[in-house]
């Protein structure tokens, strides 16, 4: 069973089509929407639609709001997307059958693969992207590092520690989880269509603390092994 974590805050505009639009795709599929309190009544207007509900008492980060979603999750397999309208879930069935019919454990929704792009990214986008994916380019070999977008099996963070700090749990995955192939299919990535960006200066440094952190652990293992 296939378990799409959608977490949100100030969605309510875009829940309706992005259900739809969900349902058309993967019919079989749980929805589960982790919601931080949204004062536009997110969360109510989710429970009307028939999707599995969290309301958590306030924004408490993205990381965790998808950990808190995998906890709840009934299916063997996760997808994780944003409620924004920005990941396209016509993508969702190509995403599953890399990992039922080729073995993938991990599968990226990539926007720097041949096919894949973002639309309206203009030479500055282009660049702080870069800047934000370079260091975690070490940690792993897939290109598109801060996706938001992607699925993998539930088996991979199994007994797996995972810090749910900042928004990028992605990284934090491919980085510590436990998995032989890791596959990008691409995606074209819409700009928020009616939503505002999320995306400050809190949760960039609370990003690059995460890598940090990660590159500690990285090393930590490897010192440990040593021994």
């Amino acid at each position: 069973m296939l378990s799409i974590v959608i977490p949100t805050y100030n969605e309510k505009k875009n829940l309706a089509e992005l259900s739809d639009r969900i349902k058309a795709a993967a019919p079989n599929s749980e929805i589960i929407i982790v919601d931080d309190n949204s004062p536009d009544g997110t969360a109510s207007f989710a429970q009307n639609l028939g999707l599995t509900t969290i309301i958590r008492p306030e924004k408490l980060g993205l990381a965790s709001a998808v950990l808190d979603g995998i906890k709840l999750a009934k299916g063997d397999i996760i997808c994780v997307m944003d409620g924004d309208l920005s990941h396209p879930p016509e993508d969702i069935p190509q995403m599953l059958e890399k990992i039922k019919n080729e073995n993938a454990d991990i599968v990226v929704g990539s926007r720097l693969v041949r096919g894949g792009g973002q639309r309206d990214w203009n030479s500055v986008n282009k660049f702080i992207s870069y800047i934000a994916r370079w260091p975690a380019g070490f940690l792993t070999k897939v290109k598109d590092t801060t996706s938001g977008f992607f699925m993998f099996k539930k088996s991979v963070i199994s007994q797996v520690t995972l810090n749910p700090l900042g928004y990028k749990i992605c990284l934090e995955i491919l980085a510590k989880g436990k998995y032989t192939k890791a596959v990008e299919v691409p995606i074209i990535f819409a700009n928020r269509s009616e939503s505002k960006s999320k995306l400050g200066l809190k949760e960039i440094l609370e990003y690059y603390g995460q890598i940090a952190l990660l590159y500690k652990d990285q090393l930590t293992n490897k010192l440990g092994k040593r021994k």
